[in-house]
């Protein structure tokens, strides 16, 4: 495909090798100054892999890089910075105790001796330039995730980077926290900065490259100007390999038994919840991260005792319930955080299959670790998690392919009560309508509080919509309700309607 300028990175037959996974096969792509590459890709497909080696985390067991037509090899996240190479990660590296001018200077020579003043007055003009608001003296803590990513786009211009990756960059994002970044990457590809950006929301994708490759199993299988494709339906469509709409049929299905009751629940976040979820029924929580969403899902799911109120489980109060929980045909809880809270990162997917389905695999005192590893082996097959290999660590999995692990166990265990905490983040177009279906399906048999900042997703599955805003729900209502759903928006925000 022709481009409007020379690359500035080239990538010639850059293969990668995990063991006997083949992450990365011949490889070859071109990052353009001044324009906007998307990398596409199902979960697993090599693409987080590939800008890992372009940012100098890993390295190529075959092939070269070219810099400006000279071959380079980057040893270290260092080397590749000091060569104008800067990647903005999915989990954020970032000091929260310190300020944002001082994480900024950070680790740089340069700002060991400066004042305060002058390091916040130097990020203040950067900011400024690239029409980012944000306050150089705030402590990262007291940042939103917004806000914590504007930070880490400050850290690379600061460093001078040419050659910017962002991965899933807007996975942690609200709808106007994502049109500031889009914003950001204008002004720098105006610059003459180069952008790869790792998507799998693909209204974005065409919203904002300019030119997009497709990753298949590791191996670029599609190279088109954004242009030439029509639309979404056609992008994915080369991206899997055969038709994706990304609909369901959301059948209707008569409530029945209250599985879920929660009354007047109360903390520091959280002000007077109730809401009461039924078998049979998809219950979506919408709302900005950071309005009582955490705190309330932690109430139900046993990770934090309720202060007032009460949460009654499947008939039984909240004490009842967590002193004498089965491991299956009760509560599935999907956590947001599949790295931290759901999975072990050091301990292979067996063992982390086993993390809430042991008490299914126990023979008086001996745990039936085979038994186990057929179960676990069938579901890798049927939810397509990649590589299929059960002694693989649970790092060394793609976001997506982790998450499609943490849902196989927990459908396994044929909960009665499902809280999903954004449950198709970070997967592809495919993966999601999986999970959708799956949902779907899994009510028949229990009532699934689904907690998700994608609007479109609550909307297509959700029977009924709680709107979250300051610790409180301010409305609940029908799907059907079309009054209602059109100003879900200036609820979030907290306007009143």
């Amino acid at each position: 495909m022709a481009q409007s300028a020379l690359p500035h990175i080239r990538l010639e037959n850059i293969s990668k090798s995990f063991g006997d996974v083949q992450a990365n096969k011949d490889v070859n792509l071109e990052i353009v100054p001044g324009k906007v590459l998307a990398l596409l890709g199902e979960n697993g497909a090599g693409k987080s892999t590939l800008m890992s080696i372009l940012a100098g985390q890993l390295q190529p067991t075959s092939g070269t890089i070219y810099l400006d037509d000279e071959a380079v090899a980057f040893s270290s996240t260092e080397k590749a910075i000091e060569a104008g190479i800067g990647m903005v990660y999915q989990h954020f590296k970032l000091v929260e105790a310190m300020t944002v001018a001082e994480n900024i200077f950070l680790g740089q020579r340069s700002g060991f001796w400066m004042r305060s003043r002058t390091m916040r007055k130097e990020v203040q003009k950067l900011a400024d330039l690239y029409g980012m608001k944000i306050d150089p003296a705030a402590l990262v803590c007291d940042l939103s995730m917004g806000e914590k990513q504007q930070v880490e786009i400050l850290k690379l211009l600061h460093r001078k980077s040419n050659i910017l990756i962002f991965d899933e960059p807007t996975a942690v994002l609200t709808p106007s926290e994502a049109e500031t970044l889009f914003t950001t990457m204008r002004v720098m590809v105006q610059e003459g900065k180069a952008i790869v950006f790792i998507s799998h929301k693909l209204e974005e994708v065409m919203a904002v490259a300019d030119y997009i490759a497709i990753l298949r199993r590791g191996e670029i299988v599609d190279r088109v100007a954004t242009l030439d494709v029509s639309s979404t339906v056609e992008l994915a469509e080369r991206m899997v390999g055969r038709e994706v709409l990304l609909e369901v049929n959301r059948e209707p299905m008569a409530p029945r038994q209250i599985v879920l009751k929660v009354e007047n629940l109360a903390e520091d976040r959280l002000k007077s919840v109730s809401l009461e979820l039924r078998k049979g029924e998809i219950l979506g929580i919408v709302g900005v991260a950071g309005n009582g969403q955490k705190p309330l899902v932690e109430a139900i799911c046993g990770l934090r005792r309720p202060k007032q109120g009460s949460v009654r489980i499947l008939g039984k109060d909240w004490a009842e319930f967590f002193s004498s929980r089965s491991w299956d045909h009760a509560l599935s809880y999907i956590p947001e955080d599949r790295q931290g809270l759901a999975t072990c990162q050091g301990l292979d997917l067996l063992d982390n299959f086993l993390l809430t389905t042991r008490g299914g695999f126990v023979k008086g005192p001996w745990l039936q670790k085979e038994k186990a590893r057929e179960k676990a082996e069938h579901l890798m097959k049927e939810f397509d998690i990649r590589p299929p290999n059960l002694e693989s660590l649970a790092w060394q999995l793609s976001g997506g392919n982790l998450q499609k692990m943490v849902l196989a166990r927990e459908f396994y265990r044929k909960p009665r009560l499902i809280v999903a905490e954004q449950p198709t983040q970070g997967l592809d177009i495919a993966a999601a309508e999986d999970v959708w279906n799956l949902l779907l399906k899994a009510r028949e048999q229990a009532g699934i509080m689904l907690v998700t900042g994608d609007l479109p997703e609550a909307l297509a599955l959700s029977d009924r919509i709680a709107v979250m805003y300051n610790g409180a729900i301010v409305d609940c209502f029908s799907r059907e309700d079309e009054e209602k759903v059109a100003v879900i928006p200036q609820m979030m925000a907290g306007l009143s309607i």
